[in-house]
């Protein structure tokens, strides 16, 4: 069997087994190239919240990268009822945080008011005990 000389390297055919179909390699594929294109293009400005390439490439194109990627399993597709399941668990965490958050608030003025309505009464009393005298 002579293997056909592609344009794509690495070839399509060899990356089908690492997800469901075609369609949903080119789909995650395309994500990817997003991400890597929007990393390059807020290099210069010092933000650094995009994930930078996982493999060294000499292709300069974000699509190519992303394949490489693929191949090397850097970059693994995720089923959706996955997602969401992973995505439900991350937002109760965040949930629970913020809830904790608020009560800590909430404590935190009464602590603060009572600190006050001492001070106010110590100060109040200053004055009281030097007419007195």
């Amino acid at each position: 069997m002579v293997a056909e000389d592609t344009m794509m390297n690495p070839p399509l055919e060899n990356l089908m087994h690492r997800t469901h179909s075609k369609f949903s390699l080119v789909t995650l594929a395309a994500r990817r190239a997003r991400e890597i294109n929007s990393y390059f293009n807020q290099l210069g400005e010092g933000l650094g919240t995009m994930v930078p390439p996982q493999v060294s490439s000499t292709s300069r194109k974000p699509l190519s990268i992303s394949f490489e990627e693929i191949a090397a399993d850097k970059i693994v597709g995720v089923e959706l009822a996955d997602y969401e399941a992973i995505e439900a668990e991350l937002d109760a965490e965040l949930l629970d945080e913020a809830a904790d958050d608020v009560v800590a608030a909430l404590d935190e003025p009464t602590a603060q008011a009572e600190s006050t309505t001492v001070e106010e009464t110590a100060v109040g009393e200053a004055p009281a005990s030097e007419e007195n005298a």
